[in-house]
C-alpha cells in the first residue's frame, strides 16, 4: 500500500534533515517558544545562589504584526505574524557585563528521543532597532544568535552561532562560534562569583569576559566569517534572512552555518564540552537571542523555525 505524505507549503523554504522534528510557524501561536528567567529555586521564588549578571529583567517576547509608524505592517514573511524579540532600553559598554535588560532570549524546551547523529536549526528572521527618530541606527544592534542547549549522559554543551553586528558604536559584521578559551576557571566565566549556577562554557550570551574587538572568553571567531548581511536603508523596512546551523550529536561537534547564501564549513570543530547537570538529562532546547549596543530597544523577528534530524 503506498503512502502519501502531505506537507505544509510553508517548509518549501526550509531545506530540513529526514526527521522534522518540529516546524514553528508562529502565524498559529507561540509554539511553545517562552521568554528565559533565572532559576527560582530559593525561598518564596527567589534565586538560590547571587549572580554577577541579573537575568531577571531580560526583554519579552510577544507575537508581532511588524508594524512602525511610517510603513505601517510588515506581517511576517509567510503570514501576519512572528516571534519578536524586544531588549529594553540599556546597556552597558561590550567590555561590561550586559546590562539588565539588554538582551532578549527565547527558548524552546525540549528533550532528545531519536539516536545520536546530525540535527539541524533552520529560520527566516530580520531584526532592527525601535523606529523612535530619524536617522539610520544599524549600529544600535549588538548581536543576535542561535544555538541548541544539549545534555547527553557526559556532558552538557552550548552549540551554536552569534552575530557580531556593533561594538560600542563600530560595526563589526562578523560571525562566531560558541566555544570557550582554554584556561578559564569558573569563577573568571561568572565575573568573579563563587559557586555561581553557571559553570564555565554555559551561557556565553552573557558570561565570559569581553574585549573591545567584539570577542570574547565564550565566543571564537568563524573564519572567513565576516558577512555584510542586508538591513535596507531605514529602521522602518525590515528583510528576511536565512539562518541555518547543522550540528553532529553524535560526534558532539559543528558541521556548518549558512547564512544566506554564505555556507561556512565548521566540520571537526568542537564545542565547550561541561559536566552534565543535574536533572537535565536528554535537554534538547533551541534557542534565539538578541542584544543591543546602544540605551535604545532592538527588535529580533522570527517568521519561523524548523528544528529536524536525519
Amino acid at each position: 500500500m503506498k503512502h502519501v505524505i502531505a506537507l505544509d507549503a510553508g517548509l518549501n523554504k526550509y531545506q530540513p534533515l529526514k526527521k522534522i522534528i518540529c516546524y514553528d510557524d508562529f502565524d498559529k501561536g507561540f509554539n511553545g517558544w517562552m521568554d528565559l528567567h533565572p532559576n527560582y529555586v530559593g525561598k518564596d521564588f527567589n534565586t538560590l545562589r547571587h549572580s554577577h549578571v541579573d537575568k531577571t529583567q531580560w526583554g519579552p517576547l510577544t507575537l508581532s504584526s511588524a508594524s512602525f509608524r511610517l510603513t505601517g505592517t510588515h506581517g511576517s514573511m509567510d503570514g501576519t505574524y512572528s516571534l519578536k524579540l524586544s531588549t529594553r532600553q540599556t546597556a552597558n559598554p561590550y567590555t561590561e557585563a550586559p546590562a539588565p535588560g539588554s538582551l532578549a532570549h527565547g527558548i524552546k524546551r525540549l528533550t532528545t528521543h531519536l539516536p545520536k547523529g546530525l540535527r539541524q536549526y533552520e529560520m527566516w528572521y530580520a531584526y532592527t532597532p525601535e523606529q523612535d527618530r530619524q536617522g539610520l541606527s544599524e549600529q544600535a544592534m549588538r548581536a543576535f544568535g542561535i544555538f541548541f542547549d544539549i545534555q547527553d549522559d557526559e556532558h552538557r554543551y552550548f552549540i551554536g552561532a552569534r552575530y557580531v553586528n556593533a561594538v560600542n558604536g563600530e560595526m563589526v559584521r562578523r560571525w562566531q562560534i560558541f566555544r570557550a578559551k582554554e584556561g578559564i576557571t569558573d569563577v573568571e566565566w561568572a565575573y568573579g562569583v563563587e559557586n555561581d549556577w553557571c559553570k564555565m562554557g554555559i551561557d556565553a550570551m552573557w558570561y565570559g569576559k569581553r574585549y573591545p574587538d567584539g570577542s570574547t572568553d565564550g565566543f571564537e571567531w568563524v573564519p572567513d566569517g565576516y558577512q555584510d548581511l542586508c538591513y535596507n536603508e531605514s529602521d522602518d523596512k525590515i528583510n528576511w534572512s536565512y539562518l541555518r546551523l547543522l550540528i553532529d550529536t553524535e560526534k558532539r561537534e559543528y558541521v556548518e552555518l549558512q547564512s544566506g547564501d554564505r555556507v561556512f564549513d565548521l566540520r571537526g570543530i568542537k564545542p565547550t564540552l561541561t559536566a552534565p547537570y543535574a536533572r537535565v538529562k536528554g535537554l534538547f532546547n533551541p534557542s534565539m537571542w538578541v542584544e543591543n549596543d546602544t540605551d535604545r530597544r532592538v527588535f529580533f523577528y522570527a517568521d519561523s523555525v524548523v528544528i529536524s534530524a536525519e
